[in-house]
């Protein structure tokens, strides 16, 4: 072991380990959609949806982000720019699938230190929004459930996306 710098081992037990495991498990099915995929293909629309399996690596990436700083600091920290929603469902000429996966992988990390260290029970006030139940709070338990509910159903997205595109499947 000389040499040899090794992080400490912080268990994590409980709810905490099995938001873990559900993130771990549905971020998983969404990138196994774009499993040997060229960047041309990965920025494909293949239904009449706008959505492409790149688009959705991004937006969900970006998702996960703000939730995560609206565990940091509430809603006014959520995004530190404007979003250009429509933009972010497809790649962008300087953009590559590697390079959007490289982003989630970034953040996946950092939400998953927050799910080891955060007070679960903390809550904040939701943005305004005409989606979200006015002056309704979240705590930080209901927005990790949130993040996994979103992961999941964009992964689902993602598999229609790339079974039209080649026939693969992330199941069966």
């Amino acid at each position: 072991m000389s040499g040899t710098y090794t992080e400490p081992v912080t268990t994590v037990t409980g709810e905490r380990a099995d938001f873990l495991q559900m993130l771990a498990k549905h971020r998983g099915f969404l990138k196994f959609t774009v499993q040997n995929l060229t960047d041309e293909q990965a920025n494909q629309r293949t239904t009449v949806s706008e959505l492409t399996l790149g688009g959705l690596i991004k937006h969900v990436a970006v998702t996960e982000l703000g939730w995560a700083n609206f565990i940091i600091g509430g809603a006014e920290k959520m995004f530190s720019e404007p979003i250009d929603w429509e933009a972010q469902f497809s790649m962008k000429e300087n953009e590559t699938l590697a390079g959007l996966l490289e982003r989630y992988e970034e953040i996946a990390r950092k939400t998953d230190e927050l799910v080891a260290t955060v007070d679960l029970d903390e809550s904040h006030p939701l943005p305004e929004a005409p989606w979200f139940e006015q002056g309704a709070s979240w705590s930080n338990r209901r927005v990790l459930m949130h993040i996994i509910a979103e992961t999941s159903q964009h992964s689902g997205h993602a598999d229609i996306i790339r079974e039209s595109l080649d026939g693969a499947k992330t199941m069966g």
